[in-house]
């Protein structure tokens, strides 16, 4: 159980109270009790303070009022608190050995301290770092190389060919490497595109679960260095997301689309396929993006929530607004003739 003076110096912030307290949890304002660790990452909630019963919080010094007790002061709370967390981390430890019941091709190269847990098939010529982590009833197929340090989480399915690098984090029920949605229409019926790329992630990615990342169909679906991935997230065959961007949950990318680097994409947004996205830019939620956006930028789409009755008498204007247009060019052509002969 840390106490303050070592939260205090793992990262590496002044503090006021007596180092030797005690913290056993992270908690809420509202729930924190005695013992417990907060912190206060806007300003209009460190009026919490003066009633939560909180051991020890992280905050800037100049919100903490009243609070007489234990501060860790912190210019940037958020980010603290985010490191802070693992100083309580309580997740499972790998335990560095392979079950009994892995199924494990002999020409699979496993790196130092490799956990590979029950029922998990691990398929020819492929290649595991050190400090590998498969977990139970993962499927990788042949031919796949995974970076140290990277964990695959329970029932993920890695396709043939598939490339991870190092620290990388896959949640359960993910498959990556699956085939894109690719058919040539014919007379008789639709002719399958063989998928003959892969998937190439980067380091340090973090994929959420139950997503679907497809297959290049000629060249690789790319997922570049430090990208963070919601879950239920679907990225079609040879897009490209650049480094440092983040995805919420239930976004759909088609085809080729390429995301540039240091973007954020809120939930339900959609992809049209071939599009080009800077760097930089930020879509809001259930964002409808149909065209390329080369400035940096926010950008949204879509109606916000309204009572059924506007809704509806708004959709019917909508369908009205070309002839509503036409009618307006008109008036505005027969205004300026006015004007002329005026």
């Amino acid at each position: 159980m840390p106490t303050l003076g070592d939260i205090a110096k793992a990262l590496d912030l002044p503090f006021h109270g007596n180092p030797d307290t005690a913290l056993s949890r992270l908690a809420s304002l509202e729930s924190a009790g005695e013992g417990d660790l907060s912190f206060v990452a806007q300003k209009k909630f460190s009026k919490l303070l003066s009633t939560s019963a909180v051991g020890a919080v992280i905050c800037p010094e100049d919100w903490v009022g009243e609070y007489g007790g234990a501060v860790l002061f912190s210019t940037q709370p958020y980010i603290d608190f985010a490191r802070a967390t693992r100083l309580f981390d309580n997740r499972p430890l790998p335990s560095g050995r392979v079950h009994e019941t892995a199924v494990i091709a002999s020409s699979v190269q496993l790196g130092a301290n490799t956990t590979i847990d029950a029922c998990a098939v691990i398929e020819d010529g492929v290649v595991l770092g050190d400090n590998v982590w498969i977990g139970p009833n993962v499927w990788v197929g042949s031919g796949v190389k995974v970076g140290d340090s990277t964990a695959i989480r329970s029932g993920v399915s890695l396709y043939h060919g598939v490339s991870l690098g190092r620290s990388c984090l896959v949640h359960a029920n993910t498959v990556i490497g699956s085939d894109g949605f690719g058919f040539a229409p014919a007379e008789s019926g639709w002719e399958k595109i063989l998928q003959l790329g892969a998937v190439t992630i980067g380091d340090r990615v973090e994929i959420g679960a139950g997503c679907t990342i497809d297959r290049g169909a000629l060249d690789n679906t790319v997922i570049e260095n430090d990208v963070i991935i919601d879950n239920l997230v679907h990225i079609a065959h040879g897009v490209t997301i650049g480094s440092r961007s983040a995805i919420a949950g239930q976004v759909g990318f088609a085809g080729g689309t390429k995301l540039g680097e240091r973007c954020t994409v809120g939930g339900q947004a959609g992809f049209a396929g071939h599009l080009e996205i800077a760097n930089d830019v930020h879509i809001g939620g259930q964002g409808r993006v149909s065209r390329s956006v080369t400035e940096p930028g926010h950008y949204a789409s879509g109606t916000g929530l309204m009572p059924v009755r506007d809704w509806a008498r708004n959709a019917a204007r909508y369908e009205e607004l070309n002839e509503m247009a036409k009618r307006i060019d008109a008036l505005e052509k027969a205004l300026a003739e006015k004007a002329e002969r005026d």
